[in-house]
């Protein structure tokens, strides 16, 4: 089965396994996924993120975060589809839940917050939101 979009994969990966209380999910690894992944941990969404190569293939392995029993990410929501790509300048660029939550922005100096890339002053390619 080929994927059409890896990254709304591995999103709807993490919020399945939230839903069904798991502790891990594995996928398959690519450059961008594992700095998203990155992004998260830093934000403090997941607890962990590793990478290995199983059978010749990188897989990663995020580990999934809890607090009281309960999911840390409430929301996980691709923005910018491979069938509908969404530009943001930095004046535009959204803000999730009043500054609560993350957007993640891919520009030409790497993947990085919302707030991050309005305080470079750049905008760029909206991945998705999370809150």
């Amino acid at each position: 089965m080929s994927m059409q979009d890896p990254i709304s994969d591995m999103l709807t990966q993490i919020r399945n396994g939230q839903s069904a209380l798991k502790k891990v999910v594995t996928m398959p690894a690519s450059t961008k996924k594992v700095t998203i992944a990155n992004l998260l941990k830093e934000e403090g969404y997941i607890a962990d993120c590793t990478t290995d190569i199983v059978d010749g293939k990188p897989v990663m392995t995020i580990e999934l975060k809890y607090v009281n029993d309960r999911p840390v990410i409430d929301s996980i929501k691709r923005i910018s589809k491979p069938s509908r790509r969404v530009y943001c300048g930095s004046e535009d660029l959204p803000q999730i839940q009043g500054g609560y939550g993350i957007a993640v922005i891919s520009t030409s100096q790497g993947v990085m917050t919302d707030r991050a890339a309005r305080q470079r002053g750049i905008g760029g390619e909206v991945i998705c939101a999370v809150y």
